[in-house]
């Protein structure tokens, strides 16, 4: 691919959201906050994808990474406890295929997990094991943030992630 073939692919990328996701102010601020084209697309897994144009053909990681996006420690804390059945078929179903998955959690930090900061009944180091433990058994990416800088976070992972596999010619 030439420089000039990888910057069109790249200018070309289009954010997927899947779904799933409600429709919600906070979804379209950050959607605008990405600064990209959207298009609302099922997920396999996760919620935010992406997928660019390589000549005439359609590249997409939609089945390869995505984002999976909690609003705070208090959902995180619901998936370890009472959806954990529903949180562990999502983490296998991406495992399985080889999905890597990113585990973005807004208004969220080590220091407030640690403190108990969160509402559940769930102990920190309860919360700390399950976090660690999905990081070691499904090698997700954990990324702590605020919710202002989710959109340019979700854009620029799944960039770079389009990007690494574009260069390495993964989409022939």
């Amino acid at each position: 691919m030439t420089p000039f073939e990888l910057r069109t692919a790249l200018n070309s990328a289009v954010l997927l959201v899947d779904t799933r996701e409600q429709d919600t102010e906070a979804l379209r601020k950050r959607i605008e906050l990405t600064g990209m084209d959207h298009e609302r697309f099922k997920l396999y897994s996760g919620d935010y994808s992406i997928r660019c144009k390589v000549g005439s053909n359609d590249f997409s990681l939609a089945e390869k990474v995505a984002v999976e996006r909690k609003m705070s420690l208090d959902e995180l804390a619901a998936c370890f406890g009472r959806e954990r059945e529903r949180f562990v078929r999502e983490f296998d179903r991406a495992k399985a295929i080889g999905m890597r998955l990113y585990l973005l959690v807004e208004n969220a930090t080590y220091e407030n997990l640690y403190a108990h900061k969160y509402r559940s009944q769930l102990s920190p180091a309860a919360y700390t094991a399950s976090l660690f433990a999905w990081q070691a058994r499904y090698d997700c990416r954990v990324i702590f943030c605020k919710a202002e800088s989710s959109g340019k976070i979700i854009r620029d992972i799944l960039y770079r992630e389009l990007k690494e596999r574009l260069e390495s010619g993964e989409y022939m």
